[in-house]
């Protein structure tokens, strides 16, 4: 005979308790002391009970699920699948994901990931939470004129944002402190002794790249270093590698680098190995985020480090509180600290 399946009476049973406190846990009801909360978990787990989506749904009125975004700003895209390839290898979201995941995985949420890389790809993930289909959108986007956050707020679609929008946009959002992180990076290289020092930037048109490069180089005036070299990167290895060798070219007497990501500063550990450079002999090389590519070649590289993990997390936990409870009348900002992680190329 084929075994039914357990039910809400089975776990009820489990844990002691009544059918409708069991219904209250599974439906995600807040009014259940939380040490009962856990005796039910528990309870569910031993029986194998797993809840009806659709019966859920039906007394929630919620999706249980959470649209993850990796949304761009140019309606001319270009290849589509470059873009979702290019992401996906990109260390840095590797750690968003796992964040995002610790968190709801708990509470029976589920993320959906999504692209909007081109205007038609924007309306559809509108569309997506308007019907319904996701109960918010959690948005990463890769350009600073990125439509889409004010397109979800026009809406009054529950969302969280990654970065301080820009231009200004009515979205709750978490960041980090960027100028005090390229803060920390300078002072390590002048601590070291360097005295001609560098930066390799992100995109200035994102203000977290131009944050970085403000705070660095506010560091270094107060030290009498008032010409700092500069090339743009685009958050990429090998548009850190053209960055070094511009800059090597431009100003040979390089002693110290800043990169605004770990993987531009590996393609700018590469361009210094072909000019014949040891790091730190020679240079001393600063990434930014702890990402795995710090830690993926040689020498491994000190880091100024982003806590995305947690940052990622406080981004599905303010959405969750936004779906929940009452409609916020002011976006939110949570603002993460950045710490100095040292390690040989620096």
């Amino acid at each position: 005979m084929t075994r039914r399946p357990p039910t809400l009476e089975d776990v009820a049973r489990q844990a002691g308790v009544s059918r409708a406190t069991v219904s209250r846990v599974v439906n995600g009801i807040r009014n259940v002391d939380p040490a009962l909360q856990e005796v039910v978990r528990a309870a569910i787990e031993r029986t194998g009970y797993a809840p009806n989506s659709a019966a859920r749904a039906l007394v929630t009125r919620r999706a249980q699920t959470i649209a993850l975004v990796i949304s761009g700003a140019a309606d001319d895209a270009g290849d589509e699948r470059a873009f979702a390839s290019r992401m996906l290898t990109d260390p840095f979201f590797g750690r968003v994901v796992s964040g995002v995941v610790e968190f709801l995985r708990p509470r029976s949420m589920y993320p959906v990931l999504m692209f909007a890389e081109t205007a038609a790809a924007r309306r559809e993930v509108a569309a997506y939470l308007r019907q319904g289909s996701a109960d918010g959108a959690l948005i990463f986007s890769t350009h600073a004129e990125d439509p889409l956050p004010a397109l979800l707020a026009a809406e009054r679609l529950p969302c969280v944002l990654f970065a301080r929008p820009s231009p200004p946009v009515p979205v709750t959002y978490v960041d980090l402190a960027h100028r005090e992180g390229a803060r920390l990076a300078a002072e390590h290289l002048l601590t070291r002794g360097c005295r001609r020092v560098a930066t390799i930037t992100g995109p200035l048109d994102l203000p977290a790249a131009q944050d970085r490069l403000t705070g660095f180089r506010e560091t270094l005036e107060r030290h009498g270093q008032t010409d700092v070299p500069v090339a743009e990167g685009g958050f990429t290895a090998a548009s850190g590698a053209a960055a070094m060798t511009r800059l090597l070219t431009e100003h040979p007497g390089i002693d110290g680098v800043f990169a605004a990501n770990d993987v531009m500063a590996r393609g700018a550990c590469d361009a210094l190995r072909e000019q014949g450079r040891r790091i730190p002999d020679d240079v001393a090389v600063i990434g930014f985020d702890d990402s795995s590519a710090a830690v993926a070649g040689r020498p491994p590289l000190t880091t100024v480090r982003q806590p995305m993990e947690e940052m990622a997390a406080t981004m599905a936990r303010l959405l969750q509180e936004e779906i929940e409870g009452a409609p916020r009348t002011e976006p939110t900002a949570v603002i993460f600290d950045p710490e100095l992680v040292v390690r040989e190329s620096a």
